[in-house]
């Protein structure tokens, strides 16, 4: 496997696309319940005062640096990181070759009805996929073993959760056992930008590593998480020896 860096207490595979797939591949082979974390620089920051979120995070069986700050925060302290590994991207690689392998996936999260679109868009994009059940992720506690149980009893080989972190993070990690799936993965945002419902930036700014801002200007309502960046690079910097 490949290395593992450290960022504020948080252990992140410097791995490729290819290796971050190839990695979920074994994984599912193994047919042990395990985890896959995407992380950016507001969940690492996070971790810094959430003891539970850093403990689940490292935890995880394969954590990618998910966003630009991730993979700066890494070099920026004087390790390799090759490249970012997009959550989304990493299940748009999963769900095309899910198919030739004939893996089952299950979409769990997002508001009513947003799971079964980015389902459909999933059987229009990658021909034969088996997307077993999906859940749309409004649930209170008493819920839960109506779930679980859905879950269980589809067999996922890929489970995605998307309730938003650390909520998806700390659930799978819960459930972990009891889910007993192969690959499960908090997947945020992915489900609505695979719906439609929210659009994802275009090409230039994701090679420019402005995401982040393109996210904030479609979503205002976000606009008060870019005050975490500054004090991530601020956190890092203070971090490095």
């Amino acid at each position: 496997m490949s290395e593992r860096v450290e960022i504020l207490g948080v252990k992140v595979d410097a791995v490729t696309m290819a290796e971050a797939v190839d990695f979920a591949e074994r994984l599912i082979s193994a047919r042990k319940p395990s985890t896959i974390a995407t992380v950016n620089a507001e969940m690492l920051l996070r971790a810094t005062y959430d003891a539970e979120f850093k403990s689940v995070l490292n935890a995880a069986e394969l954590v990618v640096p998910d966003g630009a700050g991730t993979v700066w925060a890494a070099r920026h302290l004087g390790y390799e990181m090759p490249e970012r590994v997009a959550g989304y991207d990493l299940v748009q690689e999963l769900l095309k070759i899910a198919p030739a392998k004939s893996q089952r996936i299950f979409m769990f999260g997002s508001a009513p009805g947003v799971a079964d679109k980015a389902k459909a868009k999933a059987e229009n994009l990658y021909r034969g996929i088996n997307i077993v059940g999906t859940r749309n992720g409004y649930f209170q506690a008493e819920d839960e073993p109506e779930i679980i149980a859905q879950i269980k009893n589809s067999k996922p080989d890929i489970l995605l959760a998307a309730l938003g972190f650390p909520k998806q993070e700390k659930w799978l990690a819960a459930h972990k056992a009891e889910l007993n799936v192969p690959v499960s993965i908090g997947v945020g945002g992915t489900f609505d930008v695979m719906a439609g419902v929210v659009r994802r930036a275009p090409r230039w700014m994701q090679r420019a590593k402005l995401e982040w801002l393109f996210r904030a200007l479609l979503q205002p309502s976000r606009a008060g998480r870019l005050v975490a960046l500054p004090k991530f690079v601020w956190e890092v910097h203070k971090s490095k020896k």
